[in-house]
């Protein structure tokens, strides 16, 4: 969060409780009700306490949604457990996040398609080639509903409290660990073409797309 000047911001549960893009009934929220709800969201908000164990928030009504960030995680420990068990050729798909550990059993690179975000499911733009590398994607095809010819997609610019407008309808980050490029992935998409570049280039080992 801090590294992206809060554009990755987990205290956002509140905002996408109320735009319910993950539910069965999604709504726009008022102007009002969004303004109230972004009054809630600052991650600076959340006190870790590593020696014991706990976490907390600040304020009353703050929630933390780890959406943006679980994936990415539950991919890191997937491969651990392999490699606690030997193995060193394996591949982790959690749809939009990818983990390879190794290369495939015969030595070649893991072929991993880049999905066209506005073509049918499947169909792919690119395809990278790798080994030992994460690759998530955030876009606006995946979750999202339509009211009046408008698309409101489920990734929320903590800056508005609206679905992300940065002018990116794809973002994918290729990086070393699962949970810095799911966390990566959410942010640069916020953040738009010029600044999610500037994010990507000023870290080691995180390419982006």
């Amino acid at each position: 969060s801090k590294l992206s000047n809060g554009a990755f911001d987990v205290t956002l549960g509140p905002l996408i409780q109320a735009w319910g893009v993950f539910t069965d009934h999604p709504r726009i929220p008022g102007e009002e009700e969004i303004s109230g709800l972004l009054k809630l969201v600052d991650y600076r908000d959340i006190a870790v306490n590593r020696e014991a164990g706990t976490a907390s928030l600040a304020r009353e009504g703050q929630i933390v949604d780890l959406g943006g960030i679980a994936k990415g995680y539950a991919g890191d420990e997937a491969v651990k457990i392999y490699k606690e068990n030997g193995i060193d050729s394996a591949f982790v798909n959690l749809g939009g996040n990818v983990v390879a550990l190794g290369s495939k059993p015969d030595g070649s690179p893991w072929n991993i398609g880049i999905q066209d975000p506005r073509a049918v499911n499947g169909e792919y733009f690119c395809i990278l080639e790798i080994s030992d590398k994460a690759v998530v994607t955030s876009g606006d095809y995946e979750r999202y509903f339509e009211r009046d010819g408008k698309r409101y997609h489920h990734i929320i610019d903590p800056n508005t409290g609206y679905p992300s407008e940065s002018g990116l309808i794809s973002a994918t980050i290729i990086a070393d660990v699962s949970i810095d490029a799911d966390a990566l992935s959410t942010a640069t998409f916020v953040l738009g073409l010029e600044k999610g570049l500037q994010l990507v280039k000023s870290l080691d080992g995180v390419d982006g797309i």
